[in-house]
């Protein structure tokens, strides 16, 4: 696991957007570059970064497939929550990615076991994700994949829990009996295929789950710890973040990775 410990949250989604832009840039096989992306708000400040690299002609999206990591059960793509929605308002309706190969659960299917399926499906048709870009809640979930959720899980429908529904209740005028109570969700081991794995983490309010994820034991507690277990997993997380890791763990990354410090 590489961790690149960056001075703030600004400096640690223009690391991340360079990351993925030189990704997609350095992609050489005959098929399209597969991409991983998150909603919340860690990832709003990396999407930025890409829209201008687009627009600015430095990474072009026309060959590049994409995945989403969630949806809420029972919100059409027009509401204003919907993570189609947001997807769609913070980086493909700026970019020049071909609307047929962005992929997004439909959490408004007639069946959703079916959906979930299907998009698995999907992704091995593609040979699997090249990246995964990921953010974790305070709690550790991937994803939707709340704790003690299995760490081999597929994309599947999720009860969210209570911590999850008040804390995203932000987006929903604070009012929690406003915000859906399922969601469809690509599993722990949908993410963990990938052949890389980014994630990122900002704010003392993940610190502790930055912890965990880095110097904790692998278990379904927190299911960010599973990116142990990966080949080629980055975490891409600010100082505020830093709080809770012991001082050698935090002087060892500084020391291995420091160079790569924007």
């Amino acid at each position: 696991m590489k961790v690149i410990i960056q001075e703030n949250y600004d400096k640690m989604c223009e690391w991340a957007a360079n990351h993925i832009i030189k990704a997609i840039n350095g992609h050489k096989e005959n098929r399209p570059f597969v991409l991983g992306l998150p909603t919340g708000s860690s990832p709003i400040g990396v999407y930025r970064r890409l829209v201008a690299a687009n627009k600015a002609g430095k990474v072009t999206f026309k060959n590049v497939v994409t995945f989403n990591m969630d949806e809420y059960v029972g919100l059409p793509r027009e509401h204003d929550q919907s993570y189609w929605y947001f997807m769609h308002d913070n980086l493909f309706d700026h970019i020049d990615i071909p609307a047929e190969n962005v992929n997004i659960l439909n959490g408004m299917a007639e069946d959703l076991e079916a959906e979930c399926a299907a998009y698995e499906e999907k992704i091995a048709s593609y040979g699997g994700i090249d990246l995964f870009m990921g953010g974790i809640g305070v709690d550790g979930h991937l994803a939707f994949n709340e704790p003690y959720t299995s760490l081999s899980s597929r994309t599947g429908l999720r009860d969210l829990t209570s911590d999850t529904i008040i804390v995203n209740s932000r987006f929903f005028d604070h009012d929690p009996s406003k915000v859906p109570t399922r969601a469809l969700s690509v599993g722990i081991g949908t993410v963990t295929d990938s052949r890389q794995v980014l994630v990122l983490i900002s704010g003392h309010n993940k610190a502790r789950a930055l912890a965990a994820t880095v110097e904790g034991g692998v278990s379904q507690k927190w299911t960010c710890s599973a990116l142990q277990l990966h080949n080629d997993a980055i975490i891409a997380c600010d100082e505020a973040a830093c709080g809770e890791l012991t001082v050698d763990t935090y002087k060892y990354f500084l020391d291995v990775y420091g160079s790569e410090r924007l």
